[in-house]
């Protein structure tokens, strides 16, 4: 059997993508017409996991944790992963400076795992998250509004996978108008963005578009070639029912791998691309239906069915060992592997909103159901140099998970100060993996969930809120763990969930100038999957680990224009407890008291802002302490002599940022950023090789609103 692909086919499509989705909002936007200066635009329902105020956040028993539209203007983020960098609790793996792929850690989890949920308006961005494979998909930060980061109890109301809590990418509303933003930088970078936005004369109903594209030769020539198109459009339907809809598409091919510089081509500052002919090129489409109906004024119903599809194509050259280790960098045959995934999803949730006074005790309560499926296509494709995308299919196999949850959770409001929400989620989910290459049965299996929580805030003073929970939280096993071929047949190992009970007492507040929040937290994580001790199966439920910390965040506005925030997050203890062996009693992955990975014991994050007439400016400095990258904790890399670096403890690193955006008028901005300003050499992460951290880099763009 056979597989084939154009190779020129994703780049050809490209230009091809952009001038249908303007073609459609053209057509769109016909029959409507620009709306008056003083009229609002009607604001298209979506789901906020926190809220868009002040007061929605102080609602939260958990901590919470807005990343506004304003700063993402000032940070000018290459990434949503660096839009994420200054939130306490989070972590950042870096990798390529695009972000290409997700690589988030928070509260001591590490940031290779897929525990945390993340969403764009509600919906589950990753890949998957029952069948693996979720970092594939990083949403772009162009067509963001706002970002929300929850944790604690809080998170119970979605799922799965939120241990270490949720993200939900808020994506721009339409606004009348035309804006044009484009920039240039290093490496060869352009991008360019076409905001675009209409309302109905009678207001009831409005389009938008978000167009943009990058292409760079990227760092250490990793290059990437970006399109992102996002519509939105909705319409009142009546006086208390509101419906939008959202299409998006993106595409990107980045030559990029897993392969990082071997130890003495970093140490001597060798930058190039160590897998110079690797492609991880993905395309992911994806549709929302989201409906608001205020049944009246204490009852209020959201409605919200999507469906996304996504393709990762991986052709990844294969090394020779022996030749790569004599030679000090990776040396390549002609054989090509396509690792080709895939996915498809589509579910529907609703969840009510209810005021109520239960017990005699007001408050409010929140119900929620979801159904989903999840279906992965995974085959590998053995190809060679001469024809690099097609080949023979050497494995062939089906992935696919359905879903069913339902959360209930009441606020009741005991004092004018005092909250108390108990809230449960119940999740319930079948797995199957099927080989389509031979005749044997598919593995199938089963799990229910249930995770309990408790939290409660209380107003001390106007200036000062004190808030705290307990829960449960779990993360599926994935079905290439919890579903193995045994003797050639798929048989269900028996896993449960990844599960943690996760503390939590905080406490936040703003008097004046000055904002704060700070949380403690512990989690007690169990059942981390792990190889098995047993000869039977691969995989065991064996593991279990300690995270407790401190994370906290500040802000203050001087006079004379000046500002000044900060966020640190220090873990402590983030341990394996238990040594984990094999059948033989010999310790594979890790000894107890062994520090997770790529969990480092501090980061921290200083903003200074100056604003004088319409200039802004902002110096951030970014700190990451050592942090190991395996389980058995390898001494630090710079002290191995092995050339073919693979694992080993990551040094300190800090960095700084310089940016600044300047209002020539009310309709034209400038901007510029100088990244890693100090040109801080340093090691990011390591996968097979060191994963070098981007060089000094610079960006200059400009926005005019038409």
């Amino acid at each position: 059997m056979s597989i084939s692909r154009n190779q020129a086919s994703l780049p050809a499509r490209r230009p091809l993508v952009l001038a249908v989705a303007m073609a459609s909002f053209g057509m769109m936007t016909t029959s409507l017409q620009a709306a008056e200066a003083t009229q609002t635009m009607l604001v298209l329902p979506q789901i906020n996991v926190i809220g868009t105020s002040e007061e929605d956040v102080y609602k939260q028993p958990g901590a919470a944790t807005i990343v506004t539209a304003a700063q993402l203007e000032m940070i000018q983020a290459r990434s949503t992963e660096e839009a994420l960098r200054a939130v306490p609790g989070v972590y950042i793996k870096p990798e390529e400076e695009s972000a290409v792929v997700a690589n988030i850690g928070i509260r001591g989890l590490s940031a290779n795992d897929n525990k945390t949920l993340i969403l764009e308006d509600g919906v589950p961005v990753a890949a998957s998250l029952f069948l693996g494979n979720g970092r594939y998909y990083n949403p772009r930060i162009q067509r963001m509004e706002s970002i929300e980061v929850l944790k604690g109890a809080s998170s119970l109301r979605y799922g799965p996978s939120t241990i270490g809590g949720v993200i939900n990418y808020r994506t721009k509303q339409p606004k009348d108008g035309l804006a044009v933003e484009t920039s240039v930088g290093s490496w060869n970078t352009i991008k360019g963005t076409i905001e675009v936005g209409g309302t109905s004369k009678s207001g009831d109903a409005v389009v938008g578009a978000v167009l943009s594209t990058a292409h760079s030769d990227g760092f250490m020539d990793k290059g990437y070639k970006m399109n992102d198109a996002m519509v939105k459009a909705g319409m009142a339907l009546g006086d208390n029912q509101w419906l939008g809809v959202k299409f998006t598409h993106y595409e990107n091919d980045a030559n990029i791998s897993y392969r990082g510089l071997f130890l003495n081509d970093f140490k001597a500052g060798r930058q190039y691309n160590p897998a110079p002919d690797d492609y991880f090129e993905t395309e992911r489409k994806s549709f929302d239906i989201n409906h608001q109906w205020d049944i009246n004024d204490d009852v209020k119903l959201n409605t919200l069915l999507y469906w996304s599809q996504m393709n990762r194509d991986y052709w990844r050259f294969a090394v020779n060992s022996a030749a790569s280790t004599a030679a000090g960098r990776w040396v390549y045959t002609d054989a090509v592997q396509g690792n080709n995934r895939a996915f498809e999803r589509h579910g529907i949730e609703t969840r009510a909103q209810i005021r109520n006074s239960l017990f005699g005790v007001t408050g409010e309560a929140e119900v929620g159901l979801r159904y989903m499926k999840e279906e992965m296509k995974d085959q590998t494709v053995n190809a060679t140099r001469a024809t690099p995308r097609s080949g023979t299919i050497n494995g062939d196999q089906v992935h696919s998970a359905e879903s069913y949850a339902l959360f209930l959770q009441n606020r009741f409001d005991m004092t004018d100060r005092l909250a108390i929400t108990p809230g449960v989620r119940v999740e319930r989910y079948t797995q199957e993996r099927e080989n389509l290459l031979d005749a044997n049965p598919a593995g199938k299996t089963s799990n229910t969930e249930v995770i309990p929580g408790i939290s409660a805030t209380f107003q001390v003073v106007p200036a000062l809120q004190v808030f705290g929970s307990v829960h449960k939280a779990f993360a599926p096993a994935q079905t290439a763990q919890s579903i193995v071929a045994v003797g050639g047949v798929f048989q269900d190992q028996q896993l449960d969930a990844e599960r943690s009970t996760n503390f939590e007492l905080g406490a936040r507040g703003k008097s004046g100038a000055l904002s704060y929040e700070v949380a403690a937290f512990h989690m007690d994580f169990k059942n981390q999957i792990v190889p098995a001790n047993s000869t039977i199966f691969t995989n065991d439920n064996a593991g279990k680990t300690i995270h407790q910390g401190l994370e906290g965040a500040v802000a203050y506005q001087f006079d004379g224009g000046f500002s000044a925030d900060a966020s640190v997050t220090w873990i402590p203890v983030a341990d394996v407890e238990g040594d984990r062996t094999n059948a033989a009693g010999t310790v594979i992955t890790a000894r107890d008291g062994n520090r997770v990975p790529y969990v480092p014991e501090l980061v921290a994050n200083l903003g200074l802002g100056y604003q004088v007439g319409s200039l802004k400016t902002r110096l951030s400095l970014n700190h990451t302490s050592s942090q190991y990258t395996d389980l058995l904790n390898t001494p630090n890399i710079t002290e191995q002599n092995n050339n073919n670096l693979w694992v080993g403890k990551v040094e300190a690193y800090t960095t700084a940022d310089l940016t600044a955006r300047y209002s020539v008028n009310k309709r034209l901005d400038v901007f510029g950023s100088v990244k890693n300003l100090t040109d801080e050499l340093y090691v990011a992460s390591l996968r097979q090789g060191i994963y070098v951290g981007p060089e000094r880099s610079y960006e200059v763009g400009l926005r005019y609103e038409f």
